[in-house]
């Protein structure tokens, strides 16, 4: 086996007076696709930074084996000293380099290359960023949070770029649809150590809670051990009633790395649970909008749109950026006037609002007074005042944060803050624009259950396609012409019934234009007929659809088993094997049934 291009050993790393990184490893082979995983604030851009070679650990060793070529995309690119897209681009390649590919990324990813720097968007500051570190084509392609600030169309585009790519991959992100989609190896840091998995993300999780379930058992038998030991110090006697020094010491050790434990399990599993406090019941309508439009100069946003949401709903709205996606949700929720139309918001609403920029902080304030107002320990709840100490843990905070001043803290740590700031205020309807922005997976996981749990009614805008699968009931899609439709279920489910594949222009997905099932010459709808074999696959597909279904539902109840993979590691992964293999041919069939059923209708036949 030939060896890693690039080594981490031993790497220990302190930021003002607290260990960041703690004996922390990693290797990265040629053509490997590795995850970096872990909570917010545990390091992981920190370690990227270390293998880019961009900053020096305390103590550890790197290596690099010679020639090895690194791109590194960081999560706050610096555009300066750049005329324009493509100078940012092409100054990034070498002497080696295809000087085409720069304006070919570019393309794909729908600019020019004439754009200025300091006129991007979020959005398409990401994108140059991305076409700087994939232009060159290099052995090892690091990528932090490459996902921000993109649009769903956008980030499928990279999950096939990045497929198509030969470069090693260690990728930092949020989506766990991308990290499913593209890892084949998952490293978690956790507590300032590294620990690798050989899987995709998809069994991540699963392997974590098993390591930490076995924490628990061995902090429990140091417990009982420890007792053994103080029993003994007690009651214990020699043969002239003196004390055995050295059992005194092992149990002082024993003591102090139960101490350790504990502060670890501490930091790693808190039994936390988000909380979005509620107000009385709206009625049964909350919003009513009817033939609303929107234009701004020449442009349509919203073109004639209506729509009627109950009490409980929870609704997505996704589309591309420059959709008009914000300004929907704003003239929705009666923030905003529409040009024509109406909108109603039903009796005693309670409204909550999030957008994409959040509440303005005070870079110089402490956590404890952003969340109190400052000169008190308590925070005022919907339910009545609660110790500000307790309220940051509901939102995985340490108790020693509360005096972290909020420029100190991680991207994904203001996020937290931003949504524990806006939590405390009663609701009965949450207005959330890109809420899943910056946050670590465990936090995800909270704000899922916290919606689930949430009584009210739920409307969001977000680009995070596996969100949208676990939140929301139905998803209101825009394709940017002004036009947005209605679909029952989750992301994958609105793809799903608009019931054609995937298509890019420009490098960008465009949804709008339906394939035509066609197996013959004659293009006349008129004079076709279905033929014998189509007539089969119609009513056969169903059958075999819905089995496929069964298969998936059987192998989704097997990897829920926490215990599934300590048992039968083997079985596990060929469990995943199978059910990747059976999502992506259930996704073929789909498709293959609804081209013909399409077809079916426009030729008004009938079965």
């Amino acid at each position: 086996m030939a060896p890693p291009l690039l080594t981490l050993q031993d790497i220990h790393l302190t930021f003002g007076g607290t260990a960041l990184l703690e004996g922390a490893e990693l290797s990265i082979f040629a053509g490997e696709r590795l995850c970096l995983v872990g909570r917010n604030g545990s390091g992981k851009s920190t370690l990227l930074k270390i293998v880019a070679g961009q900053i020096e650990a305390d103590s550890g060793r790197r290596f690099m084996q010679p020639g090895t070529t690194i791109q590194y995309l960081p999560q706050e690119p610096d555009f300066s000293g750049h005329a324009d897209t493509l100078d940012y681009v092409e100054t990034n390649l070498g002497p080696s380099d295809d000087r085409h590919r720069a304006q070919y990324l570019l393309e794909q990813l729908g600019l020019t290359g004439t754009e200025k720097l300091d006129q991007l968007s979020g959005g398409e500051g990401r994108r140059v960023a991305l076409a700087r570190a994939m232009a060159p084509s290099p052995d090892i392609l690091l990528l932090d949070e490459p996902t921000n600030h993109l649009d769903l169309p956008v980030i499928e585009w990279l999950e096939a770029e990045l497929k198509g790519l030969s470069s090693a991959l260690v990728l930092i992100s949020h989506d766990r649809r991308f990290l499913e989609t593209l890892s084949e190896a998952t490293v978690w840091l956790d507590r300032g150590k590294t620990r690798q998995l050989s899987q995709s993300f998809a069994g991540f999780e699963a392997w974590r809670d098993e390591l930490l379930e076995q924490e628990d058992i061995d902090a429990h038998k140091l417990d009982r051990k420890i007792k053994r030991e103080e029993h003994w110090i007690v009651h214990g006697v020699t043969a002239r009633r003196k004390r055995n020094v050295r059992r005194v010491k092992e149990l002082a050790t024993l003591r102090v790395d139960r101490m350790k434990s504990r502060d670890d399990q501490a930091r790693v599993k808190s039994n936390v649970q988000m909380a979005v406090y509620e107000g009385s019941a709206s009625g049964k309508i909350v919003i009513e909008a009817r033939n609303i439009s929107k234009t701004y100069g020449t442009r349509c946003i919203i073109n004639d749109f209506s729509i009627k949401i109950t009490r409980g709903d929870r609704i997505g709205i996704v589309g591309p950026n420059g959709s008009g996606k914000t300004t929907l949700l704003n003239i929705v929720a009666g923030l905003n006037p529409s040009d024509s139309g109406s909108t109603k918001i039903g009796s005693n609403v309670e409204m909550l609002t999030l957008d994409q920029g959040r509440e303005s902080l005070d870079e110089n304030l402490s956590l404890r007074d952003a969340l109190t107002g400052g000169g008190s320990d308590m925070i005022t709840l919907a339910d009545g005042p609660k110790h500000v100490i307790g309220y940051m843990k509901d939102f995985l905070f340490q108790p020693e944060q509360a005096r972290t001043v909020i420029s100190k803290l991680s991207g994904g740590e203001r996020g937290r803050l931003m949504l524990a700031r806006a939590l405390a205020k009663p609701s009965n309807l949450l207005m959330l624009d890109e809420p899943t922005n910056d946050l670590d997976l465990e936090t995800l996981d909270l704000l899922q259950e916290m919606l689930s749990d949430y009584s009210g009614t739920v409307i969001l805008v977000s680009h995070d396609r596996d969100f949208l699968d676990r939140v929301v009931t139905s998803v209101i899609y825009g394709a940017g012409d002004g036009n947005w439709t209605e679909y029952a279920g989750g992301y994958t489910d609105m793809v799903r019934q608009r019931g054609h594949a995937k298509k890019q222009a420009n490098g960008i997905l465009h949804q709008g234009q339906k394939q035509k099932y066609s197996t013959s010459k004659d293009t006349s709808s008129a004079k076709r007929k279905l033929s014998f074999k189509e007539k089969h696959a119609l009513e056969t597909l169903p059958v075999q659809i819905s089995a496929l279904e069964k298969s998936i539902k059987l192998s989704n109840q097997k990897l829920g088993d926490a215990t599934f993979f300590t048992k039968d590691p083997i079985g596990f992964q060929q469990t995943v094997d199978d059910l990747e293999a059976s999502n992506d041919k259930l996704e073929t069939l789909e498709m293959q049934w609804l081209e013909l059923e399409e077809l079916r209708e426009e030729l008004g036949v009938t079965l």
